[in-house]
């Protein structure tokens, strides 16, 4: 009986371990993992606000990235 707990141990250890890494990848695929393909919209949109490019620089680029 005494030979077995190293056994059990080990196996709840591992079974904490993937069950941390299911949780983990669940919450980081509901958080949509970082930036995704909008950032490059975003920043095209923040540069027109703050008057860095024109109207037609604006459009073009947008047009672009579509």
């Amino acid at each position: 009986m005494w030979l077995m707990w190293p056994w059990m141990l080990g196996w709840s250890v591992l079974l904490l371990a993937a069950l941390a890494a299911l949780i983990w990848a669940i919450v980081r695929l509901a958080r949509g993992g970082g930036e995704g393909p909008g950032s490059a919209r975003r920043i095209l949109d923040e540069r027109y606000a703050r008057g860095e490019i024109d109207d037609d620089e604006y459009r073009k680029r947008r047009e672009t990235l579509r």
